[in-house]
This record gives structure tokens, C-alpha cells and sequence, in this order.
């Protein structure tokens, strides 16, 4: 199963948001820079984790987003479902698509099967498992923010 590009965005933004002080809000900007990520794109990424209930966001000058729930209560499975339009692993599996051998059609329940499991994988995961340790946070001002040392170097 391929993710698409918004939902690894999606699990970028929620990775960085837990990788800071609990409570402490971060900013698409920072967020943008530590990625390499346009703003734009994680504008979207951003209003869609918020609407579904993983982030709390503030707008204004000291604005930004936070998670909406402990780290360790934000299932990868459940982020995943939320952010993929789309589970259809083939063509025919789409809304509207005719296969002259769909009556005898096999594939359809290995492959929902499969997608269940991959699911069931993600589900085992929360954004705590994965979130970055201060230390490997990029320097500036978010991973000093986060408890890095500035000065510490790479060994």
C-alpha cells in the first residue's frame, strides 16, 4: 500500500507537534522550515488534522497548533484513515468501475484483507513511538525550545 504525499505530510506535522513540550504550540513556518515543505501545503494538512480532531490551533500573532490529545492516545491507524480519500488498491475497486469477471472476482477479498491488516500495523503505533527526541530536532529555535542543546554538535 503507497500512502499519499498529504497523509505522509499529515504524519510529518503530528511528528513534529509531539516532539515538542506538551502544550507548547508550533507553527506552520517552523514546521514548513524543519521539513522542507511548502506553507501552502501544510496549510491544508493542518486545517484537515484540526478538523478531524488531532490538533488544536490558535490563529494570530502568537498563534499555531498543538495535539489535540497526549501523544502516546493518537493512533498512526487512525491518522491514516483520516487523511487517505481512498483505500482502493486497484482500479476496479473504485466507485463506478464495471470488471466483466467481478462476479467471480477473487482478488477483492485478499486485498481488502490486506488493507485491514496494514491497518491493524498502524493501529499497534501511537505518535509517542515515533515522535523525535529533542536532540535530533534541527538546531534553532524550536529545538531549543524542545530541551535540545543548542551547542551540542553531531559526534
Amino acid at each position: 500500500m503507497r500512502l499519499t504525499k498529504f497523509s505522509d505530510y499529515a504524519l510529518r506535522v503530528l511528528v513534529f507537534a509531539a516532539s515538542v513540550p506538551e502544550g507548547r504550540r508550533v507553527t506552520i513556518a517552523e514546521t514548513a522550515a524543519v521539513y522542507g515543505i511548502s506553507q501552502g501545503h501544510l496549510k491544508k494538512v493542518v486545517m484537515l488534522l484540526t478538523h478531524a480532531g488531532f490538533l488544536h490551533g490558535e490563529r494570530g500573532r502568537s498563534g499555531g497548533y498543538r495535539l489535540a490529545a497526549p501523544a502516546d492516545r493518537i493512533r498512526l491507524g487512525a491518522v491514516v484513515r483520516a487523511t487517505e480519500a481512498d483505500f482502493a488498491m486497484v482500479e476496479c475497486f473504485q466507485t463506478g468501475q464495471r470488471c466483466r469477471i467481478e462476479a467471480q472476482c477473487r482478488i477483492p477479498p485478499i486485498l481488502s484483507k490486506a488493507t485491514a491488516a496494514f491497518l491493524d500495523v498502524l493501529d499497534g503505533y501511537t505518535l509517542a513511538d515515533i515522535a523525535l527526541e529533542a536532540r535530533f530536532l534541527p538546531p534553532g529555535p524550536v529545538a531549543t525550545a524542545a530541551g535540545a542543546d543548542p551547542r551540542a554538535g553531531s559526534a
